[in-house]
């Protein structure tokens, strides 16, 4: 098996797997759905095509930057009549930053990786308006399972945010990695792909699996003393 890294930094993003009318929610972390969904992008497939290849992979995601939930009020029009449709309240993550990674047959890791390298349609973090911020692309790791993965890229936070916590030498982040019963306790979230048809999306319940990993914090204390230079000063 292969792993292909992703990291997902944008001003916005938005996660649905629960959302209904005019409430349109956002869970904390990347689903596979939406993932699975910038891939088949990136490789140019059109919503109404098989997914079977994809959703076979094997789902993770680390969170770097948690981000701030934002909540929003959206206003539109038809585009046919002009007549003004529902208010819906939409919420997005402000500043977060995750790395996902996705496992599976080494031929389809490496023409997601470069499909990822020249996507058909460019990506985009959960919904049309959120642009990622940076390159999508971290890499493919043949020797690596997606937990060892996940476990040794580097830490993907803002520097600003980095910053925050130079004092610390290790940084203990959130992964969420898919799994089954017989791993262990696991949660479900409905986000496992079938149909991105528009005349009929579907979606099934996948296991999840929450754990810790501990990363090194490169960013470490300041490499000066902005005070050394008052070391040999003498008060007159």
């Amino acid at each position: 098996m292969s792993v292909l890294l992703m990291q997902l930094a944008g001003p916005l993003q938005s996660w649905g797997a629960s959302s209904r009318f005019a409430r349109r929610s956002t869970e904390s972390a990347p689903t596979k759905s939406g993932v699975i969904g910038l891939l088949a992008a990136a490789l140019g497939r059109l919503r109404s095509d098989d997914l079977g290849d994809l959703t076979t992979l094997r789902f993770g995601v680390r969170v770097d930057q948690r981000g701030t939930l934002l909540r929003d009020f959206h206003t539109a029009h038809h585009f046919a009549s002009g007549e003004a449709l529902p208010v819906s309240e939409r919420f997005y993550l402000a500043d977060a930053v995750f790395v996902t990674a996705v496992e599976g047959e080494r031929e389809l890791i490496d023409s997601l990786h470069q499909a990822l390298r020249a996507p058909v349609f460019l990506p985009y973090l959960g919904r049309r308006s959120c642009p990622p911020s940076r390159p999508v692309d971290l890499g493919v790791h043949h020797e690596r399972t997606l937990e060892q993965a996940l476990e040794r890229e580097q830490w993907r936070a803002a520097r600003w945010y980095q910053r925050r916590h130079r004092n610390e030498p290790q940084i203990d982040l959130e992964v969420l990695v898919e799994a089954t019963a017989a791993d262990g306790p696991v949660d479900s979230l409905r986000d496992q792909p079938v149909s991105f048809d528009p005349l009929h999306r579907r979606y099934a319940l996948r296991g999840v699996r929450h754990a810790r990993v501990k990363v090194r914090n490169l960013a470490g204390r300041p490499d000066h003393d902005p005070t050394s230079v008052l070391g040999g000063a003498r008060c007159i």
